[in-house]
């Protein structure tokens, strides 16, 4: 939204901007941490808090309730594991469900395990979430999951009640659905009977999806969008619903933050340093040179991905025998 539009009331654009929550939470981390930031000054912070706002860079290493609380946190939150862990998709390594977890929650601690469980159920269409997973499939997948979190809650609620037969002049339309309220995936799995080669009639659901769309105060994703996948098939199970959702480009354009499928991991920044450092390595084979050239390599890593080392040792521990001691010899 324009701030300087004449047409729109200073107090909708400070609620359609969050203005106030980053203010709030600017003087909250400024009280915490005043004998830090006192040694540049307040208007230094205040100038760096807003500018990394901006830059979306502010998300990282953050509680869950502060990524979840506005659409911008969100959509930064999603670009910030895309830049961290992108590296994994260009290697073609495929991650099962705990493996992405965990390396969501080494960019947020307390990432709830349910929206990843749930993000990977879109990417395998409700299979077994046990499924190893490539990078793209599960990042398009938890872009929709995570950003639309509570529009689809209530889709869901929708197409259970429309599966167990209800007509949708009886199906109640939610407003919100809370995190605390989402199911397990195994309580799902345990109560549920209907499996993706069922589903309900596509008509039905985008009657009550256009409901939803009209009372819901929560971001959703362009109705075109959705009809436009509903009225390909005669009937529809909510997992392909969400996976062909995935997969659209328009979803891309409206978060804004994550390129086409076929340009996620290009880098030629990235493509550049490395061959700089490998031609180092061939050319200089000296022990010298050598740990020069892995010095360089260390930090091209962590410029593309900040916790890339420790995902290393993620990915080490799993590789092993299943042991989950974690020694500290190799960052130093």
């Amino acid at each position: 939204m324009n701030r300087l539009n004449p047409t729109v009331p200073a107090d909708q654009y400070l609620a359609d901007s969050n203005v106030l929550f980053y203010l709030n939470d600017a003087v909250i981390q400024l009280l915490e941490h005043k004998e830090e930031y006192n040694q540049f000054g307040v208007i230094r912070y205040f100038a760096e808090y807003f500018s990394s706002v901006k830059n979306s860079n502010h998300v990282l290493f953050r509680e869950f309730n502060y990524i979840q609380a506005t659409p911008h946190n969100r959509a930064s939150f999603i670009r910030v594991f895309w830049k961290c862990y992108r590296q994994i998709g260009k290697s073609g390594d495929l991650l099962s469900m705990l493996e992405y977890r965990s390396l969501l929650q080494l960019l947020c601690p307390d990432f709830p395990v349910v929206l990843v469980q749930s993000a990977a159920r879109i990417a395998v269409m409700d299979d077994t979430i046990d499924c190893l997973m490539s990078f793209s499939d599960f990042l398009y997948a938890f872009q929709l999951q995570f950003y639309y979190q509570e529009f689809l809650d209530c889709v869901l609620v929708i197409y259970q009640d429309l599966l167990a037969g209800k007509s949708p002049n009886t199906v109640i339309v939610p407003t919100s659905t809370s995190i605390e309220q989402i199911p397990s995936v195994s309580t799902e799995e345990n109560n549920k009977e209907e499996r993706p080669q069922d589903g309900v009639e596509p008509s039905t659901l985008v009657e009550c999806i256009d409901a939803l769309c009209d009372r819901s105060k929560h971001s959703h994703p362009p109705r075109s969008c959705m009809r436009e996948i509903l009225k390909q098939t005669d009937r529809i199970s909510y997992y392909s619903f969400l996976m062909s959702l995935a997969k659209q480009e328009a979803i891309n354009q409206t978060i804004g933050v994550l390129p086409s499928k076929a340009e996620l991991l290009i880098d030629p920044e990235m493509d550049q340093e490395l061959d700089k450092l490998i031609a180092q390595i061939v050319v200089s084979p000296s022990s010298n040179s050598s740990s020069s050239a892995v010095g360089g390599l260390k930090e091209v890593q962590k410029k593309a991905s900040p916790r890339r080392n420790i995902h290393h040792r993620r990915r080490m521990e799993v590789e092993s025998d299943g042991s989950t001691e974690e020694t500290d010899s190799s960052e130093n």
